[in-house]
Order: C-alpha cells, then sequence, then structure tokens
C-alpha cells in the first residue's frame, strides 16, 4: 500500500451552469446557499465542463485530482482498472439539484465520441434520486413511441419544444428511485428533483431543447452540427416494458449494502446503511453521506469522522474499508474490470 493514502474529504465544487438550482446542495452539505447557477456539484472530478477549464475537483492541498492520479494511477485506482485506463478514473460523480426543468437532451456512445469527438468515452449516465421538493417531481425519458428522424429534426429546426417534451415519458420520482440512462436516450430532469449523478468522464451533452436555455443556435450540437449531432439520438419507442429495464425503485430496501444500477458496464453504485458495521473491499470511490453520522476505518489510519453532506474520494491503496455508525452513503464506483 503506498504511503499516506488515505481518504480525502473534498469541498464543494460548482462550476456555474446555464440552468437555476434549488437549495438542496447547500442544505445537505450545511452551508450558505449556493449561486443561482451551481446547480451541480461536481465530486471527484477529473473532467472538465465542455470548451472550458472549469469541473476539476481539488484536493485540500489545492492539487488537483486529476494531476494526482496522473502521479500515481496505481495508487489511486488500483493495478487492473490502471492497466485498463490508464490515469482515468472512468467516472464523475455529481450532486445535482434542478431547481428547473432541465432542457431536452441527450449524450453521445462511445462509438460515436470515438468516431466524431476523438474520445473513449461517450456519456452514459445515472440518477440516484435522493430528494425532491414540489408537488410533481418528475422526469423525462425515452420516446413513448417510435419517433421519425425528419419529425425530430424539423422539430430542433423550428424549436417545438412542447412537441419534444410531449413525445417523452413522464416518470414521477421520489427519493430511492434510480434511472439508469443509456447514451443516446432523450430526457430532461423536471423540477425539484436532487439527485447524486454517475456518468462516464465527459461533458458530451446535445441539448435538442436549446431555445431558452443556450446562446444560440450552434451552441447545442458540440460543433458537429445538426445532421451528424442527431445521429447520435435514440428514435426508438420506450414502453413500460423497456422502461422498468432501467427504472428502479429501492425506497424500501435498508439491507447494509444496496446495489443501485441494473449494470456495472459503466460504473457501480451501493447504497449504503451502516446500522452495524460495514466491510468494502479495495477500490478507488466516490462516497457521499446521505444521513447521520459515523466513521470511517481504513488500514494503516485513524478513523475518519463521517456526517451528512460529506463528500470523500477514497484511493484504492486505501485498502479494505470499514463504514460504522448509523450513517447511510452512496459509493460511487468505476466500472467493473474484468480480467
Amino acid at each position: 500500500m503506498s504511503e499516506n493514502m488515505r481518504p480525502v474529504r473534498l469541498a464543494a465544487n460548482q462550476p456555474r451552469q446555464f440552468y437555476r438550482g434549488g437549495a438542496a446542495i447547500a442544505d445537505l452539505r450545511g452551508m450558505p446557499a449556493t449561486a443561482e447557477f451551481g446547480p451541480e456539484d461536481w465530486v471527484g472530478s477529473i473532467t472538465t465542463q465542455f470548451g472550458k477549464e472549469a469541473g476539476l475537483s481539488p484536493l485540500p492541498d489545492g492539487t488537483l485530482l486529476r494531476d494526482a492520479v496522473a502521479a500515481d494511477p496505481t495508487a489511486w485506482l488500483g493495478a487492473a482498472h490502471a492497466a485498463e485506463y490508464g490515469a482515468d478514473t472512468a467516472l464523475l460523480v455529481k450532486l445535482l439539484d434542478a431547481g428547473q426543468r432541465l432542457p431536452v437532451h441527450y449524450h453521445p456512445s462511445d462509438a460515436f465520441a470515438s468516431d466524431h469527438l476523438s474520445c473513449r468515452h461517450g456519456k452514459t449516465e445515472a440518477w440516484i434520486v435522493v430528494g425532491t421538493s414540489g408537488p410533481s417531481p418528475t422526469v423525462h425519458i425515452g420516446f413513448k413511441a417510435d419517433a421519425d428522424a425528419a419529425v425530430v429534426d424539423n422539430w430542433v429546426t423550428v424549436q417545438d419544444r412542447a412537441a419534444m417534451l410531449d413525445a417523452l415519458n413522464a416518470i414521477p420520482v421520489k427519493a430511492g428511485d434510480t434511472v439508469f440512462i443509456p447514451a443516446g436516450l432523450p430526457h430532461a430532469i423536471g423540477e425539484g428533483v436532487f439527485i447524486v449523478e454517475l456518468q462516464q468522464p465527459t461533458d458530451f451533452s446535445i441539448t435538442i431543447e436549446w431555445e431558452g436555455f443556450l446562446d444560440g443556435p450552434d451552441s447545442w450540437h458540440l460543433g458537429l452540427g445538426q445532421t451528424i449531432a442527431l445521429e447520435a439520438l435514440d428514435l426508438s419507442g420506450w414502453d413500460g416494458r423497456r422502461l422498468d429495464t432501467i427504472v428502479k425503485h429501492t425506497a424500501d430496501d435498508h439491507d447494509p449494502i444496496v446495489d443501485l444500477l441494473p449494470s456495472s458496464e459503466f460504473f457501480r453504485a451501493q447504497r449504503l446503511h451502516a446500522d452495524s458495521p460495514i466491510e468494502l473491499d479495495p477500490s478507488f470511490a466516490v462516497l457521499v453521506v446521505l444521513d447521520g453520522e459515523g466513521r470511517l476505518h481504513t488500514e494503516g489510519g485513524d478513523p475518519v469522522a463521517l456526517r451528512r453532506g460529506d463528500t470523500l474520494v477514497l484511493p484504492h491503496a486505501a485498502g479494505s474499508s470499514k463504514l460504522d455508525g448509523g450513517l447511510v452513503a452512496v459509493r460511487c464506483l468505476p466500472p467493473e474490470v474484468r480480467a
């Protein structure tokens, strides 16, 4: 185990966004109200915003996590992960508090990103709903029926925002629900939905509903142009049976470790209920404490006291760990590397 590889507590990291946030991040973290356009807290981030330098997570000593991982990827990420991904964590975690409905958008797949954006990763993502506010917290995901490419192209051209939104499935959500969003799936998070979001480590969003959100008609398609950008969109219909494969309801599951997502191909997430001690294998991980107080024990160091609102990044070289004290947390992990 590398020396001095200990869990690291992270401060809030909220790059400015184009949409408004609510009070949930500040409330969780127990800090003053955040800026109106700080609705996302990028936790353990080695990712920058598209076309910008903002978004990288600093460690308490001022070093960027990206640079620390690059200096010793095996210690931070483990030998197997480093052999597959190098100094790439293959994970971005966010706290996201939608103070208004987000626009209809989608993200490219790995293959599309490789072909058109010179990047290994697309942007498959997942939402773990940890809180809601307002009368009808809702997410919008997937076309209700197969969509016609020419019709969608026209919606985008004329910015028929109502038609875009109406074409999607509206899904009411509550704390404990999880939604897996494959690349290409059109979606929009509704006002009052507070999530822990896991995603591949890019900021590739194709925002077909740009009017009223982005700066203009050239700002939504990642510089690819409308024709190519729309090639990444999943036009297929998502009926109830298909939606059941990506939406889970876990609020009533109080097992010590609850697996939250249907696939480990892109990332993994567990909700931890430390009513009794929970043993955890070595791994790079991002930990978000949702409720209560407790302690995190790792090899070769004193326990770390934790409380609601804490976010930590754990290096692989910190070794096996144990969580106790009754707290509830979400543990976010990179994709499982198979031999």
